[in-house]
């Protein structure tokens, strides 16, 4: 009988040992968590958004990672769903998981605001930390603004204020259509405040909001459209709410140029195709014709080893400096502990993709970074899609001149 109880102790022991190892292996790699868009009709831009973040997390790794550790990306599916993120953010606080990153739609990030909020406040000990490098909604980082939330992108006003000021005196008539949920209402305001601000001589002949996801069919809205004469598209759409909305205008011959938000999305170069040169125009954090424009030996080279890895492009500058701003914040702090971590990231300035400077304001956690108007053209370097097509810079915009005022009255924590 005491050899059998050796021996159970013997196993448990070295299962114990086993255990401690595992998890100390666990700890070598600092864990973020990732909630995005990974099924139903919106799941391209997903897929090609994880796989940029991974491509951006292999090439810190690469250079030893964050405090001698490695980032490692733990992908959740929140289907575009507010209640699906609510989800996985339980998840990630029962793993443990300190740091979320979501680059999904406005109305999932606002959710999380909301749901990060309540689990710090009550469990001190189980904070997490919320980088937003996609949702565009101006609310998040006003109304809706808080200490736990920090956005890598400008939101939709300042991108609206980029569109109007990219947009050439000989357009005098517009169209607005938008998605109808909080991101595109947003898109819907701003666009016609900056055209009242900066375009008097522009008149909105018309306006749409579409419900997200839903039309399969925009013949009835390119109608419209047409209808009224307008020489410009305006619109913050994205995924197949924009490819669908520009391809039937192209099937459909009408007579307009687009000015998107986010028509370098995936599958909207594709379905804009050769018809598009010279009419399709996107406000953009990056596009794969930056390094060379600019002759920055290092970014043209960092796009072209994406190139030989991936058949998309490499259009997520806002993503890239989400990572960047974490890694140098988690540097900072000398930890992941989101209370260290966001007093970090607090005014912290990194250098982005294309050499420009970039910093999080403290006042309401927005960066403010360099945006790019860009047009879709023949003869680039770089095409998109593989379209014999791609983005070229018609006007680069800096943080000074989009450092619009906020509305945030942030609530800060005791500690």
């Amino acid at each position: 009988m005491t050899r059998i109880i050796r021996r159970a102790m013997a196993t448990a022991m070295g299962l114990a040992m086993c255990l401690a190892a595992m998890a100390a292996v666990a700890q070598d790699t600092i864990k973020i968590g990732y909630t995005e868009v990974l099924s139903g009709p919106f799941a391209q831009v997903g897929d090609q958004g994880i796989k940029t973040i991974q491509f951006v997390i292999d090439g810190i790794n690469a250079k030893g990672g964050v405090l001698g550790k490695k980032l490692e990306l733990v992908p959740m599916d929140n289907k575009g769903q507010p209640a699906e993120a609510l989800i996985n953010l339980q998840k990630m606080v029962d793993d443990g998981i300190p740091i979320l990153l979501n680059c999904g739609p406005s109305n999932v990030a606002s959710a999380l605001i909301g749901g990060v909020d309540k689990n710090n406040d009550r469990n001190p000990n189980r904070r997490i930390l919320f980088m937003n490098c996609g949702g565009l909604a101006p609310e998040l980082t006003n109304e809706q603004c808080s200490f736990w939330h920090f956005r890598s992108s400008m939101h939709a006003g300042q991108q609206a204020e980029i569109m109007v000021r990219a947009m050439p005196k000989s357009v005098t008539s517009v169209y607005l259509i938008n998605q109808d949920y909080i991101f595109g209402q947003s898109a819907q305001r701003d666009l016609k405040k900056y055209l009242a601000a900066l375009r008097p001589d522009v008149k909105v002949v018309g306006e749409e909001m579409i419900p997200l996801g839903k039309v399969k069919d925009f013949s009835s809205y390119i109608a419209k459209i047409k209808g009224t004469g307008a020489q410009a598209v305006l619109t913050g759409n994205w995924g197949p709410d924009l490819s669908l909305l520009v391809k039937a205008g192209m099937d459909a011959a009408l007579p307009v140029d687009y000015y998107t938000m986010l028509g370098h999305l995936a599958g909207s170069p594709t379905a804009i195709g050769p018809a598009g040169d010279k009419r399709v125009h996107s406000v953009i954090s990056m596009h794969e014709n930056v390094g060379n424009e600019t002759n920055n030996a290092v970014l043209e080279a960092w796009i072209q080893e994406f190139r030989k890895k991936f058949d998309f492009d490499f259009i997520f500058g806002d993503r890239r400096l989400a990572l960047e701003m974490l890694a140098a914040g988690i540097t900072k702090a000398g930890s992941t502990d989101p209370m260290k971590l966001a007093l970090a990231l607090e005014g912290l300035t990194v250098t982005d993709a294309a050499g420009r400077q970039a910093t999080i304001r403290k006042d309401d956690h927005q960066a403010v970074s360099t945006y790019y108007g860009a047009i879709f053209i023949r003869g680039v370097k770089n095409d998109s899609e593989r379209t014999g097509l791609g983005w070229k810079t018609e006007a680069t915009i800096s943080p000074n001149d989009l450092d619009q005022a906020h509305s945030c009255k942030m609530k800060r924590p005791a500690g």
